[in-house]
């Protein structure tokens, strides 16, 4: 799977949201704190190339979250306000395309492409690539554009979050998306 300019990918940033970060909610650690600046990289190459961008916003049914709609966690994040011809897709869920038209949008404007960053690696970039390749999307995940927080699991063991990064990539990799970095990616320009 290759991937050029000709194709029209499509930048698919996924809960990049103010809320995402909160200190204690999510986890007590994250890795890749370079994630947002490699989105933002990205996402003013797409706007420079005049490529699809989609905003996925998770808008959480659980009051006490802190990507509740109506809290200010909910905002996207300052450096990716989305511009008019952005399409927001505002989700519920962990999956960008259960209970939204992202496949629609995207099948009506004959996108086959989606290159995949954001926020966070084991929950909603995880559910929402998977997804993209099951409805046969050429799906790209940027491995340094996301990032995952730390879990306890079922035994009380804490796993560190570049751990959980790392397993939920490996779990990703070739059966539902290439994975690339943001070097790479922006390569595609060149």
């Amino acid at each position: 799977m290759t991937l050029t300019k000709k194709d029209n990918p499509a930048l698919l940033l996924i809960d990049v949201q103010k809320g995402i970060n909160r200190p204690g909610y999510y986890g007590t650690e994250r890795n890749n704190p370079e994630a947002e600046g490699n989105i933002e990289a990205l996402l003013n190459k797409w706007r420079a190339e005049e490529l699809p961008i989609f905003h996925v916003k998770h808008c959480s049914t659980n009051p006490d979250s802190p990507l509740a709609k109506g809290k200010p966690g909910n905002d996207f994040q300052d450096f990716i306000i989305p511009q008019t011809n952005e399409p927001v897709i505002e989700k519920n869920v962990n999956s960008a395309f259960i209970g939204t038209d992202l496949r629609t949008q995207l099948e009506n404007r004959g996108i086959n492409n989606v290159v995949i960053a954001g926020l966070t690696t084991e929950h909603c970039v995880s559910t929402s690539t998977r997804m993209a390749s099951n409805y046969g999307f050429n799906t790209f995940l940027i491995e340094d554009g996301v990032a995952a927080f730390d879990k306890i699991g079922a035994n009380g063991q804490r796993y560190d979050a570049q751990m959980v990064h790392d397993i939920e990539i490996a779990n990703l990799k070739d059966e539902f998306a290439k994975i690339v970095q943001t070097k790479d990616i922006l390569g595609i320009f060149n």
